[in-house]
């Protein structure tokens, strides 16, 4: 699995959706069939189906396999990308984006960590701080499988400054 970052209008727009954002969750840890993503995320095979479209469409998801079951051939599907980021800064898609993780943080088990912090930095701090917190991104180790999975979202930004009162 490689890094994706997110630009085009259709790849906002399938993780605009929270179903699709859990997709993308449960794809990370293994393959999975349209049966199972319905039966784990209880809702329908079609609306399933549906939103696995929007997602191939976008290229965050692929094809990973079949096999044979009684009444025909099931796919499995798996996320293209270990990790996406937002290359570029767009109030519509990024806020899309965010209402989708906040509905997965709302109903997250146990005690969810949310901080936001504002400080002043200089250029070197800010880069190196920058630096550390991709490389926590990039290199933490995953534990195997059958572990609980968490859902980490960093990010790291220049304030826009303030208007100045006329």
């Amino acid at each position: 699995m490689t890094d994706d970052q997110i630009s085009t209008p259709e790849e906002f727009k399938a993780l605009a959706h929270p179903i699709r954002q859990r997709m993308l969750f449960l794809l990370g840890e293994r393959p999975a069939t349209t049966s199972q993503l319905a039966l784990t995320l209880d809702t329908r095979k079609g609306n399933v189906s549906h939103h696995l479209k929007v997602l191939r469409a976008a290229g965050l998801v692929e094809p990973a396999g079949s096999r044979q079951v009684r009444g025909g051939t099931e796919q499995y599907y798996r996320r293209t990308a270990r990790r996406i980021e937002i290359a570029d800064a767009q109030p519509g898609p990024a806020a899309a984006m965010l209402r989708a993780v906040s509905e997965e943080f709302s109903e997250a088990p146990g005690d969810p960590l949310l901080a936001l912090r504002h400080l002043r930095l200089t250029p070197e701090q800010a880069e190196r701080l920058h630096d550390t917190l991709l490389t926590l991104v990039s290199e933490t180790e995953e534990a195997e499988d059958g572990q609980p999975r968490y859902g980490l979202l960093v990010s790291f930004y220049q304030q826009p400054s303030a208007s100045t009162p006329e």
